[in-house]
């Protein structure tokens, strides 16, 4: 009698169990697909953005004969009240500016010649800017942008509104200019655009209308992916109970393909979901990875609008530069410059890995530097996907209760990121287990990227035998 009351729950659960997974899977199992393989097309095509070296690579040699404003007097002229957040001499077509990114994020950008501010851009001068571009053809504006597919971010509202503007080039190169700077924000190409239909736009539900709110995307992703979750799970419990109960499958066709399939690849597919839903942040879990304004203002050591080097100091920077940038760093000043020979401090007192970790140390005030770390080999913390990180680096940990590190270049003194103790989780959670970035396939990509596509085929057949069968289900019940 005991016997027959237990088995009555646990058939119950079972029956749900398999009731929840069919329809679960009947609702998201198109979702898989595109999943699967908008991310196989993901590990070859990004999503449009514009990288620091794409940014410089862009800017022609600057004309330092032609600055007749020191950075504090441009400054003065710009009317600010402390030291900005950025400030960046380079040209701005053929004539030297001033770019300052404030610390709320505002942009503006003044001629470095005349002192005056530039007027809003027009079609015929974003043609002109477009046209010193490297990759310049048959420049043609394509006229005003507000908001679109590929600037749909936060990011990208301080510099709103756009001047769009095509090269005219072979990979079809689409340039965007911030109306009210003319600084170039986002460039790209005729395939990103088509692939990333196929990749990051279906993979991250990132329509316009939906992504532009920022908050409403996200509660959507959590809410499609977690149920997406939970049909992954019922699926590979129920896999895993038939499994135990019959020698290999008691299915035949597609249901056998998807029951194998499921067994073999199941978990793949539950830890895949699991990581990306995680990725969304839920409930703001993983600590933020950039300094906030007061770290930044600290690291600094100067807040007032001043800067005692002055254009003789500037016109020692090595030939080519294509832009100086500007800053204080634990109280001293600094120009960096950029060139073809990549960045290095110049024009004045040189820095030294230990000025940087002295200044570093300010950015967290309450807590004691735990260590100081000179990386010169990339490790799980410090890497890159996309190529070879920069290197050497300074690590700083921190006994803080949130266990921050701050990664420095030593070279620049430029703060490359922030991290705690929940984001160094995330980078387990979500690069180890979404894209395999770890252990030996961490150093050889080729192995990493083959491993992921035999997954994705995986679960590729798992989600394509259930829509199949989802679909005769239903076909049935009509």
């Amino acid at each position: 009698m005991r016997a027959r009351l237990r088995k009555g729950p646990v058939k119950r659960l079972k029956r749900w169990l398999h009731l929840g997974h069919r329809w679960l899977g009947i609702a998201t199992g198109l979702l898989f697909v595109a999943w699967f393989v908008s991310g196989l097309v993901m590990l070859f095509v990004g999503f449009p953005a514009l990288t620091e070296a794409e940014r410089r690579g862009a800017l022609p040699p600057l004309r330092l004969d032609a600055v007749r404003l020191a950075p504090q007097e441009a400054m003065a002229r710009a009317g600010l009240a402390r030291f900005p957040a950025r400030l960046t001499l380079a040209m701005r077509g053929g004539e030297p500016a001033y770019w300052i990114t404030e610390a709320d994020g505002a942009r503006r950008a003044i001629s470095a010649a005349t002192g005056l501010a530039f007027p809003p851009l027009d079609a015929a001068g974003a043609a002109v800017l477009a046209a010193t571009h490297p990759a310049a053809r048959r420049v043609v504006d394509l006229g005003p942008v507000t908001r679109d597919q590929w600037t749909v971010t936060a990011r990208y509202d301080p510099a709103r509104p756009f001047r769009r503007v095509a090269l005219g080039d072979g990979a079809g190169t689409e340039l965007y200019l911030s109306v009210a700077t003319g600084e170039l924000v986002l460039d790209t190409t005729r395939a990103e655009r088509v692939w990333n239909w196929a990749g990051a736009v279906t993979h991250w539900i990132y329509l316009t209308p939906l992504r532009a709110r920022a908050g409403l995307w996200q509660d959507v992703v959590l809410w499609v992916s977690g149920i997406a979750l939970a049909g992954a799970l019922s699926g590979y419990a129920l896999g895993l109970v038939r499994l135990m109960r019959d020698r290999l499958t008691p299915y035949r066709g597609f249901a056998a393909w998807h029951h194998l399939a499921g067994v073999a690849g199941g978990l793949v597919v539950v830890t895949f979901v699991l990581s990306g839903w995680l990725s969304m942040n839920p409930r703001g879990w993983f600590g933020p990875r950039a300094p906030d304004a007061a770290m930044r203002a600290a690291y600094a050591g100067q807040d007032a609008p001043v800067f005692p080097l002055g254009l003789d100091a500037l016109r020692q920077a090595p030939a080519g530069s294509v832009a100086l940038d500007i800053a204080w760093i634990g109280g001293r000043p600094l120009v960096a410059a950029a060139g073809p020979g990549g960045v290095a401090p110049c024009c004045g007192p040189g820095l030294t890995p230990e000025a940087v970790a002295a200044a570093g140390r300010a950015m967290l005030p309450g807590a004691a530097l735990r260590s100081a770390t000179r990386i010169t080999a990339p490790d799980a913390y410090w890497y890159d996907r996309h190529g070879a990180p920069l290197l050497p680096v300074l690590r700083l940990a921190f006994d803080d209760p949130a266990g921050t590190w701050f990664h420095l270049d030593p070279a620049t003194g430029t703060i490359l990121d922030r991290t705690d103790r929940s984001g160094r989780a995330n980078r387990w959670l979500f690069d180890a287990l979404h894209t395999l970035d770890a252990g030996p396939l961490a150093q050889h990509p080729g192995w990493r990227l083959g491993l992921i596509g035999i997954l994705s085929a995986l679960g590729l057949t798992i989600s394509g035998s259930g829509v199949v069968l989802g679909w005769r289900r239903l076909r049935r019940r009509a």
